[in-house]
């Protein structure tokens, strides 16, 4: 029987691309996110070129209800899930303290902690009663460092790498495994969320130097769920070559 990974946010990015790499190593997926229309054609895609089932759900993590019925409500067959790919996250905006603004905060907040918390609150339970499982938190350098103007995304990614840490406690006598991949900076459409659509600001993020591309992330996943049985990854930090931590790059 193919195994079954569930991935939030796969409409785009390391979403996207992790979806792509589980399925060509056979396994079978639930893809969530908020734009169905990306789901159905990534869905298409992956049945079509890796003969892959894939259940598609779309629903925004921040709205509990919305998680809870999408989730629950999932044919039987779809719970047995062997890996849960926290990745739905977003930044919003790039302000001081003082200047922050708080529907961002809340927007920030509500995805990269709430949600995070009620999808994996549904899916340990499943685990638990499978007696297998692994759940792979998407963190990033600003859960490890913090840097100017980033004050609430840091605090956010602060909380997933210390909910990756009390996960491992918590579910350590249900043999399932909890890790946490930190990348440093990744072109995706992440800056071009955080900028509210300004596509030339996002693009400035990236230029003077080779950034991980959203593949490179997808095979550290790949990394750590592949490895036996009895070895646990806790932690990854991947980072492009030319940035040392979350404010030093070097760019040509």
């Amino acid at each position: 029987m193919a195994k079954i990974a569930l991935i939030t946010g796969a409409t785009a990015g390391i979403g996207e691309a992790t979806a792509e790499l589980f399925a060509r190593e056979g396994y079978n997926l639930i893809l969530t996110g908020r734009r169905i229309d990306r789901l159905d054609k990534l869905a298409a895609h992956l049945n079509k070129k890796y003969n892959v089932e894939v259940a598609v759900s779309s629903f925004d993590v921040r709205n509990r209800d919305e998680v809870v019925e999408n989730l629950e409500g999932l044919p039987a067959k779809w719970k047995k899930v062997n890996v849960l790919v926290n990745n739905a996250g977003l930044s919003q905006g790039l302000d001081p303290i003082d200047k922050g603004d708080m529907d961002d905060w809340d927007r920030m907040i509500d995805t990269n902690v709430k949600g995070l918390l009620y999808v994996t609150k549904i899916v340990s339970n499943w685990m638990i009663t499978n007696g297998h499982g692994h759940i792979v938190n998407l963190g990033s350098i600003a859960g490890v460092d913090v840097y100017a103007n980033g004050n609430v995304y840091c605090a956010s990614k602060h909380a997933v790498d210390a909910l990756n840490k009390a996960m491992r406690i918590d579910l350590l006598p249900h043999g399932i495994k909890v890790t946490v991949i930190h990348p440093g900076a990744v072109e995706t459409e992440f800056s071009i969320v955080r900028f509210k659509g300004d596509e030339k600001r996002a693009k400035k993020v990236y230029e003077g130097f080779d950034a991980l591309s959203a593949d490179d992330v997808a095979e550290t996943i790949w990394f750590a769920v592949s490895r036996p049985a009895h070895v646990n990854i806790n932690e990854l930090i991947v980072m492009p070559t030319a940035q040392a931590n979350g404010s030093t790059i070097f760019r040509k």
